[in-house]
């Protein structure tokens, strides 16, 4: 077969091996142009800001329909001094390794496999970008320069294409008490204390009451000042809502929920919501998804779509009038994990599936 697996898998190997948390990128994106270059592509840099660049292959004609996407930056590391690649059995353990280098690797020899087979490039766009983990600039930089009606994102799903994509809500909680001495602490209220108590209150709401609703308390923060009690607590959560519920409908519901919990209290300064997207679903219908599908039928691979439970760039995509199916390697569960990991197999049948798709394109 056209893709050849020994050598995807040693081009994630040296992905991973390179460090790239979102905002120190430059090094990866060099390797995959100098890459890219070598294969025989002539990929363009598309600068984000200063030393923060997309990588994109385009086609010699026009701008074509389909854009295959991933991005190459990840999570900081939680160990720096064990991030790289390492084996055991089937399984590639690293930072990246299955969100979402694996998909970024599959994506580059689907295209290497593809410009060897026929000596032309496909009729696609490759865009290796940055960013995603924190902001999505590199895939708004991106959609600034190109449009295109489809595309496929390489997060991690299995190799199950996902049609729905979840909305996401990010919301800052902040609380506030009266700064004294520790030993004073009975007397005051404790910034710290009216922080946890509000969002046992609100989590437990949560998961009675919406248990459809994804949640994450990501992060506390108080105010740090030594001996004293805390005049200070802010919280941050995540938001995942089912693709068909609306999110001005979630932000409402916890807007009331914190307003009863603090009636005299101006809602503004108690609760932002810093990042709101609305989730999608597409129909399995028309060419494309066709297309996918027989793709999947010709390869004796069975047939089954999903819902895609996380944030992701897909969103900017669709919120830019692109059309995104996610598609790749790798899991949600395995991933910003300490033991991160992505199955040998699954990064070659993706290389393999993106590959039949461009040729059937």
């Amino acid at each position: 077969m056209p893709v050849k697996p020994d050598r995807v898998l040693k081009l994630l190997e040296a992905m991973v091996n390179i460090y790239s948390p979102t905002g120190k990128e430059l090094e990866i994106t060099q390797f995959v142009d100098q890459y890219l270059r070598t294969a025989g592509f002539k990929p363009e840099v598309l600068e984000v800001e200063k030393d923060r660049e997309n990588v994109v292959v385009m086609p010699d004609r026009e701008e074509p329909t389909v854009c295959f996407t991933g991005h190459l930056d990840t999570v900081a590391a939680s160990d720096f001094e064990n991030y790289e690649l390492y084996a055991e059995g089937e399984e590639l353990f690293g930072l990246g390794t299955s969100d979402m280098k694996s998909g970024c690797a599959a994506m580059i020899e689907a295209f290497h496999a593809y410009l060897e087979d026929t000596g032309s490039l496909p009729e696609a766009c490759l865009a290796l970008v940055v960013g995603e983990e924190e902001t999505g600039d590199g895939s708004e930089a991106l959609l600034e320069e190109y449009g295109f009606s489809w595309a496929i994102v390489g997060e991690p799903t299995g190799l199950v294409p996902c049609f729905e994509h979840y909305g996401y809500i990010e919301a800052r909680l902040t609380t506030r008490g009266k700064r004294m001495h520790a030993s004073q602490a009975n007397e005051t209220v404790n910034a710290v204390h009216a922080m946890l108590s509000a969002l046992l209150k609100l989590t437990d709401h949560l998961q009675t009451e919406k248990s459809d609703v994804i949640f994450n308390i990501r992060d506390v923060l108080s105010a740090r000042s030594g001996f004293v009690v805390p005049d200070y607590c802010e919280a941050w959560l995540d938001l995942h809502l089912p693709p068909q519920y609306p999110a001005g409908t979630m932000i409402y519901e916890v807007e009331e929920f914190v307003r009863a919990l603090y009636p005299d209290e101006d809602i503004e300064e108690l609760l932002s919501f810093e990042t709101i997207r609305s989730g999608y679903a597409l129909p399995e219908k028309g060419p494309f998804p066709e297309l996918l599908r027989s793709v999947y039928e010709a390869g004796g691979k069975p047939w089954q779509t999903s819902r895609f439970p996380s944030d992701s760039d897909a969103i900017i995509f669709w919120d830019q009038g692109v059309r995104p199916v996610i598609l790749g390697p790798g899991t949600l569960e395995k991933a910003h994990r300490d033991d991160e990991s992505v199955e040998r197999s699954q990064v070659v049948e993706a290389a393999q599936i993106y590959y039949d798709l461009l040729r059937a394109l």
